[in-house]
């Protein structure tokens, strides 16, 4: 991935990003935590929980690509201006191998931030392991002048 530079148009984006995320009622589910805050990038954390998993006791592939949701829409909603809200309108998610590990990592970032529409990546990691596990391309649609951000 390469780093790219942002600068956020809400002086408060990190506090706006993590006053939504912790309404989000699934990442409190599947233990999903923030992590990390950049302008156009986030790095959410969550255990393997047995809860979660499929038939052969793998990360059942909803959770790794909920998580990944997640990251991309919060990666979006970082740059927006306070007032705005994001919502997917789009994703594609590769599963790259199966997710069997303690911890879990979900990075997402920005590449291009549109007026109307962000595209962003996601990728998915077991802790101690840098190869991805999943990933996923996004676009997030901003959202004016609705209670959704509320």
């Amino acid at each position: 991935m390469d780093e790219q530079r942002f600068t956020p148009a809400d002086a408060e984006f990190e506090t706006r990003v993590r006053a939504s995320f912790a309404r989000q009622t699934m990442m409190r589910t599947l233990g999903v935590e923030i992590e990390v805050v950049h302008p156009g990038r986030i790095e959410l954390v969550f255990a393997h929980d047995e809860r979660f998993t499929q038939q052969h006791g793998f990360a059942h592939a909803g959770s790794i690509a909920t998580a990944l949701d997640s990251a991309c829409g919060y990666a979006a909603l970082s740059l927006m201006p306070a007032g705005t809200a994001v919502l997917t309108v789009e994703y594609k998610v590769n599963l790259l191998r199966p997710a069997r590990a303690d911890r879990y990592r979900a990075c997402g970032w920005v590449v291009r931030a549109g007026r109307t529409l962000t595209v962003c990546s996601a990728e998915a990691t077991a802790e101690g392991d840098a190869r991805p596990l999943a990933t996923m391309t996004g676009t997030i649609m901003t959202v004016v002048g609705t209670d959704l951000d509320d």
